[in-house]
């Protein structure tokens, strides 16, 4: 299960697993988008993906999505939470986040225990399941409040650093809680990847004219399909890039904050 296959890694992984052999199910949040990345995965694979549109904006729809997922599949062997976006801070979620940490992390988040006795089903069966986040180098300028993760931020970039802060932090934490259920959480760097994410950043659209800086969404993909099928990528807590132990800030791997994260996320997706 692939969240943001629509586009970009989440489309390429899609279509990388799917060539493979592997059953894919997409979660995109553009329908449009959406049909076109089933067309996509049944040009390599000639079968017909399931998708379900969501909007992670709303967390309404992730729990209605989380509920049909749960219902429609016995058993998730990977789940990819790799949907994320680059907001303006001015305009909060209708749940009262602030829309990137919420799309990035909070619906994630949710989304993962709303499937999670599908991931142990999987784990008891076939020895391990997978839940890999989508992370980033921005962690390191973050400015996370693990008390408060869905607070108004100052800035767009600050947001987007603390939420991918956040990623590595609930890998931490569900790594150290569903580690002895066979499931394997792990977060990937995938580099600066030219696609749709983005675009609406002047930053971002000038570093876009260095053409050298940014990789394809399939090379961002590599690492990401890798996490989802190898033995040696079965390491709990792990971080990586180009398929190598990646380094982290030592705020983003902290087990304390990682706690208290958790704690406070359960209460912001209502889940505690």
């Amino acid at each position: 299960m692939i969240t943001g296959a629509s586009s970009g890694i989440g489309l390429a992984a899609a279509v990388e697993l799917a060539r493979g052999g592997d059953e894919v199910v997409l979660l995109g949040r553009d329908a449009g988008r959406l049909q076109h990345a089933v067309e996509a995965v049944r040009e390599v694979s000639n079968r017909t993906p399931v998708a379900y549109r969501a909007d992670f904006a709303m967390m309404d729809e992730v729990r209605e999505a989380g509920a049909r997922l749960a219902a429609e599949h016995e058993r998730v062997h990977v789940l990819i939470n790799n949907a994320g976006q680059l907001a303006s801070v001015r305009r909060p979620t209708a749940d009262g986040f602030d829309p990137t940490m919420q799309t990035n992390h909070l619906a994630g988040f949710l989304l993962t225990h709303l499937l999670l006795d599908r991931l142990r089903a999987a784990a008891g069966t076939d020895g391990a399941a997978r839940v890999i986040t989508t992370g980033s180098a921005a962690e390191s300028w973050g400015t996370l409040d693990v008390r408060r993760p869905g607070r108004r931020q100052l800035s767009r970039w600050l947001a987007y650093g603390a939420s991918k802060q956040a990623n590595l932090l609930f890998t931490v934490a569900a790594a150290r809680r569903w580690s002895r259920y066979g499931i394997v959480p792990t977060c990937f760097f995938p580099g600066l990847i030219r696609s749709r994410f983005g675009r609406r950043s002047p930053l971002f659209t000038l570093a876009g004219l260095v053409p050298v800086l940014f990789r394809t969404p399939a090379q961002g993909a590599e690492t990401l399909v890798w996490l989802a099928k190898e033995p040696e990528a079965l390491v709990p807590g792990g971080y990586f890039a180009w398929k190598r132990p990646f380094a982290a800030t030592g705020r983003s791997t902290n087990a304390d904050r990682a706690d208290l994260l958790w704690e406070s996320s359960l209460a912001a997706t209502g889940l505690a």
